[in-house]
């Protein structure tokens, strides 16, 4: 044919030349396993590092993220003893073996109250000071603020000996702002809860609001205490008794709605983003979830999580808002993978990615050059039948 037909001949070698030349830039879905593997020598971003996913590896991430948990971060620590602040009202009652000397007839007697035989004077209520002290009739000024009941009881007590008529004293704590927690976010309704000695806990907060508005599932609770914070899914604080703490004064307890995403890219079954629960999912159901590898393109080898991670996780110069970038690669082709994965954690803002197979390269190179020849081969092959 390429004695009669050297035109044909000629546009053939010249189309074969073009598709050779264009390999290079053949349409592809992302970087292949050899190029992440050396993304560490990235020009737009210093200080990538590749991690190879192995138990060890995942162990260590999975006690990462458990050691963020509440019972670790503030403790299980049963409720203190409630102790007096300024701005508390307190109100206290003194009691007198009659016959009262104290307060004579204006107490109230065994016959007016039907109960003991003895006599009781409440006293106003008082707020503390803010030098955190109270002034008390016969007793004098009292610091308060830093001490329990039971200590300003027997301080009281003492002070009233040779006044009072064997002197019992009860003091009662009517009013604390102090003693308080806020509870706001995706709630009911937010409000400030007063704590009492029972020794509330982070889900009787909640119920005091009237619950979380969005799903438990996608739920996060945010818990602030002395500059400290942590954050939990409201769904592991159900199910994990130990994480329901008990609330302190002053603590701050945020209801966050985080629709929790990650990015799945490459040789998978979709190509999309994917919403997670609060308690996070694992490399393996993140996989499931956007179908899997898919058969015909992807390499087992090229699996590949691009993540920012915790300077304290990973030993590397900090790149970005602290956190370093790092790619995390997994094997496929070891069997031992599909065990490993069910444990590692996602988080969010994760990007999941798939390389694909040489093959796959090839198979496409081979499509375009089907798609390049075959109209010229057709007029080749209808020119011979004319000539016929």
């Amino acid at each position: 044919m390429s004695s009669k037909y050297p035109m044909i001949s000629g546009l053939i070698c010249c189309l074969l030349a073009m598709v050779l030349s264009g390999c290079a830039i053949m349409p592809n879905s992302g970087a292949s396993r050899i190029q992440v593997q050396h993304a560490s020598s990235s020009r737009s971003l210093e200080g990538i590092q590749i991690k190879q996913v192995d138990d060890m590896l995942v162990r260590k991430l999975s006690a990462e993220k458990n050691s963020k948990a509440f019972s670790d971060v503030f403790g299980d620590a049963k409720p203190r003893e409630y102790l007096i602040g300024p701005g508390d009202t307190i109100v206290i009652s003194v009691w007198e073996t009659p016959p009262s000397i104290l307060f004579g007839s204006n107490a109230l007697t065994a016959s007016q109250t039907g109960t003991l035989s003895t006599s009781a004077e409440a006293l106003p209520p008082q707020m503390v000071m803010d030098d955190g002290t109270v002034n008390i009739p016969f007793a004098g000024r009292i610091k308060v603020a830093g001490r329990s009941v039971r200590a300003v009881e027997k301080e009281i007590t003492s002070r009233l000996q040779g006044k009072a008529n064997n002197p019992q004293i009860m003091v009662r704590v009517s009013g604390s702002p102090t003693s308080q927690v806020a509870i706001i976010g995706d709630v009911a309704k937010s409000a400030n809860m007063p704590l009492t000695p029972k020794g509330e806990r982070l889900l009787d907060a909640l119920a005091s609001v009237g619950g979380v508005t969005q799903p438990v599932t996608k739920v996060s609770l945010q818990l602030t205490r002395a500059g400290v914070s942590a954050t939990m899914p409201l769904d592991t604080i159900v199910h994990e008794p130990k994480q329901n703490i008990p609330l302190q004064p002053g603590d701050v307890l945020t209801a966050l709605y985080q629709p929790w995403t990650i990015s799945v890219l490459g040789a998978t079954g979709r190509n999309q983003e994917v919403p997670f629960e609060a308690r996070g999912i694992s490399l393996a159901q993140a996989l499931a979830r956007s179908g899997g590898l898919n058969d015909n393109r992807a390499d087992p080898g090229g699996v590949f999580i691009f993540r920012f991670e915790d300077a304290s996780l990973v030993e590397g110069t900090p790149a970005v808002n602290g956190k370093i970038p790092v790619v995390y690669q997994v094997n496929f082709n070891d069997p031992g993978a599909f065990f490993v994965t069910q444990n590692f954690p996602m988080q969010d803002k994760d990007v999941l990615y798939v390389a694909n197979m040489p093959s796959a390269e090839i198979e496409k190179f081979l499509r375009m050059v089907g798609m390049v020849l075959t109209p010229t081969l057709n007029l080749g092959r209808y020119q011979l039948q004319v000539a016929e």
